[in-house]
């Protein structure tokens, strides 16, 4: 099998929100990004992935394993959540000989050499730690136990860029293994810029793209230009749109055939955060 996630048509329905007909796949050896504003439906897709929320309807595929994920798969997945998870009463070692009931392939030795890299001690109790400290921890324990998949959900929000950093650093080491993969929601779009290979946005419970990170940057553009100009230009490849009094500003989807059709006007090369705010704020097309 090629994926370590494969969704398809997923629903989940609430009284005020609902995912609709959800589909993206994540390869093996890759991190995708899954990025939407507050409310979007990025943690409800990660709690169906990990058999944590039921599906109203649709297909998953977790690591070859169709449906909720069982012991024996959730044992080779690694989690690190924004709202961390252990009584703040404990130490380290109390950590530690929890993670070794748990998972039948927990590794002290790897768990330690984590421990040392993030400068964890050993003797405060996890009350004194700071945020950055505790996702460090989070991260540690989710890659000590031969996980194959990785699932972040909102982890470096609200950390420093030297600590975000670290942790990037660690899922690009981590996917170096081909069988490896790396699911991470984020806010920080410019995070995800550094290490996605994939990026899925979604927008108020339906996926808007899921696409190559460097398939969105080659081919998106912005053209700023008047709005006599936005009225005759071929419009096959506009996307979104953001208008002011005097100017507009037009996103394109595939900046070759637009300048072939539109040859007086100049496409700018973007961003991935520039394309995620067009589609929010612009007008949708």
């Amino acid at each position: 099998m090629d994926n370590a996630i494969e969704i398809k048509n997923l629903c989940k329905y609430y009284e005020n929100f609902s995912l609709e007909n959800v589909s993206f796949c994540l390869p093996k050896g890759s991190i995708m990004g899954l990025v939407g504003e507050n409310g979007a439906g990025k943690s409800t897709i990660i709690k169906t992935v990990l058999g944590l929320v039921y599906p109203s309807s649709g297909e998953i595929n977790v690591l070859g394993h169709k449906g909720i994920p069982d012991k024996e798969v959730k044992e080779q997945i690694g989690v690190v959540l924004d709202n961390y998870g252990f009584y703040d009463g404990l130490k380290i070692k109390d950590v530690n000989r929890i993670m070794k009931e748990l998972y039948r392939q927990w590794d002290e030795k790897q768990f330690q050499e984590y421990r040392n890299r993030f400068h964890l001690p050993d003797n405060k109790k996890l009350k004194e730690f700071s945020k950055g400290m505790k996702q460090k921890l989070s991260l540690a324990l989710a890659l000590s136990h031969k996980a194959s998949l990785l699932i972040l959900d909102e982890a470096t929000s609200g950390l420093d860029p030297i600590v975000r950093d670290e942790i990037l650093d660690i899922l690009l080491e981590f996917i170096q293994d081909e069988t490896h993969s790396v699911l991470v929601s984020s806010h920080i779009i410019s995070d995800l810029e550094k290490v996605a290979d994939y990026i899925t946005f979604i927008h108020n419970g339906n996926i808007v793209f899921s696409k190559n990170k460097d398939e969105l940057l080659e081919n998106y553009g912005v053209v700023k230009c008047t709005e006599q100009d936005y009225k005759a230009m071929d419009k096959t490849h506009v996307t979104a749109v953001r208008s002011s009094r005097f100017s507009y500003e037009v996103m394109i989807d595939n900046k070759n055939e637009f300048i072939w059709k539109n040859k007086d006007l100049i496409v700018d090369n973007t961003t991935l955060e520039e394309i995620i705010l067009f589609k929010v704020k612009g007008g949708m097309i």
